[in-house]
């Protein structure tokens, strides 16, 4: 029943907002360098959320590099191109740091009453986009592949789901799904060749997976996330079993669909087990209010996305946690010796 994931104005919950959380068509909440100001306000934000709504998908951004909302009182996570430049002086340790950065990320994002961070980007970087960039892991294959397993299974360590994005790949093309509906126009067989090997890879390590709002003109007139060919894709030929999020509904890149409701309407048809609508809190409510026009079966693979115990209690006060701090500050200033001399 859940399946709309929306935002917050500020710092603390506003009456309406407390309002709004009790209807059960909303199933998340997503934070914003807004609503945040240190640890402690935002385990006050999420703690208020809670007692509200102990059921509801508590979700962020902090990839590192430029894109990480949690800063004050939390560690400064180094872009994920940093590890690829690691692994290509030293595979081994990159494997290493890749799994400790991971497992940092995640033990200190549900430290704070989160259950997960949308990460992490499995594109490939051709060099050409802009908005992905540095967040990739690497513009080889391998390596990011590798990358990313290890990156996975530190978030998986410290108790944290992994949701891949964003299917079946955005780094080929120039424009930003923010503001434009870029096309790749590459054939399939190509796309399968390259940007979607890492999707197949690691498919069954994942539990969410959000895709891309990009037309693959090869495939489908319309953006993967109202796809129901990629999604199809995704579910039997990937065999992908978790949970499908939509990206963004008020991104330019899922305009094509129509209104609001409309959008939610086609990414849900397609495929899609959650829509999100940020940035625009009445696009949100048009959405709620539609969904609660519809009926919907319950959706049972939220459970897998919740923030669950980690491998070590109080890992963040371990010997290991202050050397993955360590090795995200040598990244964050691109000392890679530095980094690489912390592990021999």
């Amino acid at each position: 029943m859940s399946k709309l994931m929306l935002d917050l104005q500020g710092l603390s919950l506003t009456n309406a907002e407390q309002q709004l959380l009790k209807r059960p068509r909303v199933g998340g909440v997503i934070l914003f360098s807004r609503n945040i100001e240190d640890a402690a306000q935002v385990a006050a934000l999420t703690a208020e959320i809670r007692s509200i709504r102990a059921d509801i998908l508590l979700a962020i951004d902090q990839e590192g590099g430029r894109v990480q909302r949690l800063k004050e009182g939390f560690t400064r996570l180094p872009a994920m191109r940093e590890l690829g430049h690691l692994y290509e002086l030293n595979p081994a340790a990159a494997l290493d740091t890749a799994r400790l950065i991971g497992q940092l990320m995640a033990a200190e994002v549900i430290d704070v009453g989160l259950d997960l961070s949308f990460a992490p980007v499995l594109d490939l970087d051709y060099g050409a986009s802009q908005v992905i960039g540095d967040r990739a892991f690497s513009s080889n294959l391998d390596n990011l592949i590798a990358l990313a397993q290890a990156f996975i299974k530190g978030m998986h360590q410290s108790g944290m789901a992994a949701t891949g994005k964003h299917f079946p790949g955005h780094g080929y093309v120039a424009g930003d799904s923010h503001t434009c509906l870029p096309l790749d126009k590459r054939p399939l067989e190509e796309i399968q060749a390259s940007c979607l090997k890492p999707f197949v890879a690691l498919a069954g390590q994942l539990q969410g997976i959000m895709p891309a709002h990009i037309i693959y003109t090869a495939v489908d007139e319309h953006p993967a996330g109202f796809s129901k060919r990629w999604l199809k894709m995704l579910r039997k030929e990937l065999h992908f079993t978790g949970m499908i999020f939509s990206d963004d509904l008020a991104m330019a890149g899922a305009s094509q669909a129509g209104s609001f409701p409309q959008r939610a309407a086609a990414a849900l048809k397609a495929g899609c087990d959650q829509v999100l609508v940020c940035n625009n809190p009445p696009a949100a409510i048009e959405v709620l209010e539609w969904l609660e026009s519809q009926e919907f079966e319950a959706c049972s693979k939220i459970t897998a996305l919740k923030a669950q115990s980690p491998s070590s209690s109080n890992w963040l006060a371990s010997p290991e946690a202050l050397l993955a701090r360590q090795l995200a500050e040598h990244l964050v200033a691109k000392d890679l010796q530095s980094a690489l001399y912390l592990l021999t």
